[in-house]
């Protein structure tokens, strides 16, 4: 399906820190670092943040979403609090999402340079 998602940042520094507190709360490790990049890679699936190849400020995509897995409620939770306390802001707390498949539990943030994440469960 794909081999990977990169979004861009301004800041690669203050996203790395974002996302490495985030994927750590998923039990994913610390990006490494590669060319002024970040990469994480965590049960099968690659994600990376960096400043734009093209040299442009980095933006966010308006409708996008980047949704990640958690294994229960406690790392959505976590992931939730891990990602305010660095640097991200709340787009939806932790809680049941009765709009989504399944007996759905998530949260949705955005990091620190605007892109749009959210964290699922299903709980039993």
């Amino acid at each position: 399906m794909y081999t990977h998602v990169m979004v861009g940042s301004n800041d690669v520094a203050k996203a790395k820190q974002f996302y490495d507190a985030c994927f750590q709360a998923l039990g994913g490790n610390a990006g490494a670092e590669h060319n002024g990049r970040a990469f994480y890679q965590h049960n099968g699936g690659a994600f990376g943040v960096g400043a734009p190849g093209n040299g442009e400020p980095a933006t966010s995509a308006n409708g996008g979403t980047i949704g990640f897995a958690a294994a229960n409620k406690e790392q959505v939770d976590a992931w939730h609090a891990a990602g305010i306390a660095n640097g991200g802001t709340c787009e939806g707390a932790p809680g049941p999402r009765p709009q989504a498949p399944g007996n759905a539990y998530g949260a949705y943030l955005r990091d620190p340079d605007g892109n749009k994440l959210c964290t699922f469960c299903q709980l039993g």
